[in-house]
């Protein structure tokens, strides 16, 4: 299990929060989506899931990540 920080920009909202989680959540691999607005940290737990995968997931909810 590990755990990979993202810095993602543009989110404003709780809904902007559960439409990241969803799109990560449904990558193969991830287990867990912890999500702070305040400060754009997602962090995505799992069996090694494709960090590709992660933050194409992270474009598809309309988001941009800058690290």
């Amino acid at each position: 299990m590990s755990v990979t920080t993202y810095t993602v920009t543009g989110m404003t909202c709780g809904h902007c929060v559960s439409s990241v989680k969803e799109e990560v959540g449904e990558v193969p691999g991830v287990t867990g989506v912890d999500v702070d607005l305040e400060s754009g940290r997602v962090d995505v737990s799992g069996d090694s899931p494709d960090d590709g995968a992660v933050r194409a997931a992270i474009r598809e909810a309309g988001y941009e990540v800058t690290a």
